[in-house]
This record gives structure tokens, C-alpha cells and sequence, in this order.
């Protein structure tokens, strides 16, 4: 098993890309996750809530809040057996108004990451890395959380070099 695990979430459907709304068949942060599952031969694994918000932006969108504005953690539908094999987790997700979607804090609340370098990637339409940096911190306090990526998510497929560079 590698030492190095890419931990992501990601949607599909319906999003916010490059100022409208499009179709995507497979979702940002999944192709930005691939091109580093790519590049390291790190384990892939898919961070699944078990209650799926809509296909339809909008009412995702709804979902997504609520869920964060009541501090939610979803239901995943599986989990990793373990953390134990894994020195360096590259965590990768949307930036969901300022932070990771809700199912990220679930599964980062699963483990124990103490000793385990986070590498966060976080792909947006132009906030960034919001705070989830610190948000990650705070839950991983063990962990050592280096600095983070942001990739604007309609830009994803194009930035294996700028991947490549951060990695």
C-alpha cells in the first residue's frame, strides 16, 4: 500500500464555473485529485456523503448551506479501513463559502492525522483558500497542515503543472 493517500471531494452535476452554470460529468476537484493520484501513485479515495445533495446547482446550493450553517456532519458512506499506512494525506475539495463542504469535516473528525503532513487543494471560483487551512488545523492539531493550493475549479485541467510544482 502507498504512503500517500489522495483523500477528495468532489461533485459532479450542475456547478458554478467561470461565472454560469454548466454540466460537468466529472466534477473539479475529481480531475484536480486524478492529476495528482496521477503524478504520486498515491491511493485514491472518495469522500461520499451518504444523503447526496441535488443534481441541480440551486438547490445543491441550498443543501450545502443549511448543512454548514447548522455546523452538520454528514453521513459518509464508507470510510478508509485506516490511517495508519498513510504518512501524507493530499486533501482536496471545493471551497464551499469559505471552508470545505461539511462531509470533509466529517471525515477529517474519523481519524487521528497526528505526525501525518495534509496537503490541501482547494479549487473555487475565486475565493481561494477561504479559511479552510485553519479550519483543517483546528481539527488536525496534531498534523502538520503545509500550505495549501487553490485552483480556480474551471481551470483544474490545466494546472498539472502548477500541481506539479506544489506537490
Amino acid at each position: 500500500m502507498s504512503k500517500t493517500l489522495v483523500a477528495f471531494y468532489s461533485r459532479a452535476d450542475e456547478n458554478y464555473v467561470d461565472g454560469m452554470i454548466k454540466n460537468l460529468e466529472i466534477g473539479n476537484t475529481e480531475i484536480g485529485a486524478g492529476i495528482i493520484h496521477e503524478l504520486t501513485g498515491a491511493d485514491l479515495f472518495k469522500i461520499e456523503q451518504v444523503e447526496e445533495y441535488s443534481s441541480e446547482y440551486n438547490k445543491c446550493v441550498e443543501q450545502a448551506q443549511a448543512d454548514q450553517k447548522k455546523n452538520a456532519r454528514p453521513e459518509l458512506k464508507k470510510y478508509p479501513i485506516t490511517m495508519e499506512n498513510y504518512d501524507k494525506i493530499y486533501l482536496a475539495y471545493p471551497n464551499y463559502w469559505g471552508t470545505m463542504p461539511m462531509a470533509v469535516f466529517t471525515f477529517l473528525e474519523k481519524f487521528d492525522f497526528r505526525g501525518k503532513i495534509i496537503k490541501p487543494l482547494c479549487t473555487h471560483e475565486g475565493s481561494g483558500m477561504g479559511r479552510s487551512e485553519k479550519d483543517i488545523k483546528a481539527l488536525c492539531p496534531e498534523a502538520k497542515v503545509e500550505k495549501g493550493l487553490a485552483i480556480q475549479g474551471g481551470r483544474v485541467k490545466y494546472a498539472r503543472e502548477k500541481i506539479e510544482n506544489w506537490i
